[in-house]
């Protein structure tokens, strides 16, 4: 079976990585010369609104899926003519626009940080007077990594922030006091069937991922489950999302879904049964679902800008690194490491042998 992809980056990468023991072979359209996932199969140097490139991919290919949603859906739809594209284009139209986003969170009952629209200076100003600060100004669409947003603290943060992100569509969204940052990464089959990977808990800096670190038992699992259950009925989706939630007061409060395998479930490589990259294979290509279920303690920590020696991260016990053959450069991600060991004592002494050497990088 061949699997066309739409985007060549390091998810695109680690999908074929794990389909090709499947027998799967991959395609990738992705604009970029330089696209990392090229290594691993077809590479389609085109934009991903080409229409003639995009029907050359869906004649050769018998799927489709995409590692990343700032792909239009409107390329989706197009695809979905011809060939079938998991996950659907409406699944990609509401998590790549933060304010349908939040708004489907609202309407199933998922607790959100207060949020309003914004399209002008005017509507800033009106949505600060009734949210109050801090809050976070957002693009609507495109910001990830922490760009595409601003932190509004002072009413003097307010003045013209709305020109400075663009003036493009944004999203204003009330600061949350949380105590802790969780994703739940899961994978739903083309018949409904539905596995959870454990909650993990994630560290970020500047606004990027660097740890996550899978829980061994979480009191909101269950929690968690039936929002994401929610999300994943409604969408009738089909492969995997992750949803990022804050642990406030006790509970959760939804961040934003991802269509799509996920950063904060790398660890799942090496430290589950099945990975997320397998699994959402499986679920778009209708093959059983894997078992989601933990091998040991795990946890992931990402390279961001460049890779340490490969000699010092491999000669930490336990530890696997992934290089994306991506050329250095500043605050991008080009590789990551998981660990994996009996309990969870070793695991933090693993972690902080990992950190140091991104210390000294």
């Amino acid at each position: 079976m061949k699997i066309g992809v739409i985007g060549g980056g390091q998810l695109g990468r680690m999908l074929a990585l794990a389909g090709t023991p499947l027998g799967m072979s991959f395609a990738f359209l992705d604009p970029a010369p330089d696209a990392c996932a090229a290594a691993l199969g077809e590479h389609i140097r085109a934009d991903y609104g080409d229409q003639d490139h995009l029907r050359q991919l869906a004649d050769e290919v018998d799927l489709v899926t995409f590692e990343f949603e700032s792909v239009p859906a409107e390329t989706v739809a197009f695809l979905s003519q011809f060939v079938p594209v998991y996950p659907c284009a409406e699944s990609l139209r509401i998590a790549r626009d933060r304010w349908f986003e939040k708004s489907m969170f609202k309407d199933l009952g998922i607790p959100t940080p207060d949020f309003a629209n914004v399209l002008s200076q005017a509507d800033l100003d009106a949505a600060v007077a009734c949210i109050g600060l801090p809050a976070v100004l957002k693009t609507r669409t495109l910001g990830y990594d922490g760009k595409g947003q601003k932190v509004l603290r002072k009413p003097e943060d307010v003045i013209d922030a709305f020109a400075e992100l663009g003036s493009v569509p944004c999203i204003l969204e009330g600061f949350v006091l949380f105590t802790g940052e969780v994703s739940l990464v899961a994978v739903r089959a083309r018949d409904g069937e539905t596995r959870f990977y454990p909650l993990v808990h994630n560290t970020h800096e500047s606004g990027i991922l660097r740890l996550s670190v899978a829980s061994s038992y979480h009191p909101l699992q269950a929690l968690a489950e039936d929002y994401v259950g929610r999300v994943l009925s409604k969408l009738d989706y089909v492969g995997v999302l992750a949803f990022e939630f804050f642990e406030v007061d006790g509970g959760l409060k939804a961040n934003e879904i991802a269509p799509r395998v996920h950063n904060s479930g790398h660890w799942t490589i090496e430290g589950a049964e099945c990975s997320q990259f397998e699994n959402h294979l499986r679920a778009v290509t209708g093959l059983p679902l894997g078992s989601t279920a933990k091998v040991g303690e795990s946890a992931m920590l990402n390279f961001i800008g460049e890779v340490p020696a490969v000699a010092q991260v491999i000669a930490v016990e336990d530890c696997h690194l992934h290089h994306y053959g991506k050329a250095f450069k500043s605050g991008r991600k080009v590789g990551h490491a998981t660990l994996r060991c009996a309990d969870r004592e070793r695991l933090q002494q693993q972690i902080a042998a990992v950190e140091a050497l991104i210390r000294d990088v």
